[in-house]
């Protein structure tokens, strides 16, 4: 784990089918959160593609594929750990599903961990949206921690973030970090994002990273994600966000902190059920 401090910065992109237009947005934000002096760098849920749904099974690629080389070397060229937020993973005997699967990087570029989202986004947005994620999605299996060069870092996917027992399960595990990549709707955004976040934040007494998408995508205006990408402390304090617009949330984080609140209030020793 880091004993020194160090700048983290969450991704927020406006998505779209132009894969080309996504990429280059994403790594340019990568570059200039590198510049900034960033070691974690996370970038949202559907870093790649946010289009329809169709076209996303096409575009799966196994983990080895050319967009987790190309981002593997991006990491490497700039000696961060990277977040890979989600891309859509082919499943082997399945063409009509993929998996929505983060990946970390070290900075060396190998492939510290890989995780695929859990909990799948099955609901009735108020407003009239409804989304089926598992039409076109399966579920994953593992509770995953990836052990970076800054500390344990606890991996989820966006609707996972409602699942208070999958971070505990994380926190158990010894994560004292939690990525959260995103594309959270519109409307559930606008009343439960913070809340959500920083509940898991006090819950878990660990840094919360959420990078986010943001803004109208390009499915006939049906889809919009609420953004404000966050950076949340184990007091459950915001420290980091971005606005309405294509960008950066940065906070220094010092993992220390992580230990001082954990004595403080010791509910892992205080816990009963």
């Amino acid at each position: 784990m880091s004993e020194t401090p160090f700048l983290a910065a969450c991704v927020q992109l406006r998505g779209s089918s132009d894969v080309s237009r996504n990429l280059a947005v994403t790594e340019g934000l990568i570059r200039r959160a590198a510049g900034y002096g960033a070691r974690l760098i996370a970038t949202p849920e559907a870093t790649t593609y946010l289009g329809p749904h169709a076209r996303k099974i096409a575009l799966a690629e196994t983990v080895d594929g050319p967009t987790n080389a190309h981002f593997g070397a991006l990491a490497a060229e700039l000696g961060v750990t990277l977040v890979l937020g989600s891309i859509a993973e082919r499943a082997p005997g399945h063409d009509d599903r993929c998996y929505n699967t983060s990946i970390v990087f070290g900075p060396s570029g190998e492939r510290l961990a890989t995780y695929r989202k859990l909990h799948l986004f099955d609901v009735d947005v108020p407003g009239g949206v409804r989304f089926r994620e598992s039409d076109t999605t399966l579920p994953g299996e593992d509770v995953v921690v990836a052990q970076t060069e800054l500390g344990p870092l606890g991996l989820s996917v966006c609707y996972d973030m409602r699942f208070p027992e999958l971070y505990r399960a994380l926190t158990d595990r010894g994560a004292t970090m939690l990525a959260v990549p995103s594309a959270f709707t519109l409307m559930t955004g606008k009343d439960h994002w913070h809340t959500l976040l920083r509940a898991r934040a006090i819950e878990c007494q660990s840094y919360v990273f959420a990078p986010a998408q943001w803004g109208e995508h390009d499915d006939a205006g049906l889809r919009r994600s609420y953004g404000h990408a966050l950076i949340v402390d184990p007091w459950g304090a915001v420290i980091g966000e971005c606005g309405d617009h294509e960008g950066l949330a940065l906070a220094e984080i010092h993992l220390d902190r992580v230990a001082q609140v954990r004595a403080a209030i010791p509910v892992a020793a205080h816990r009963r059920v």
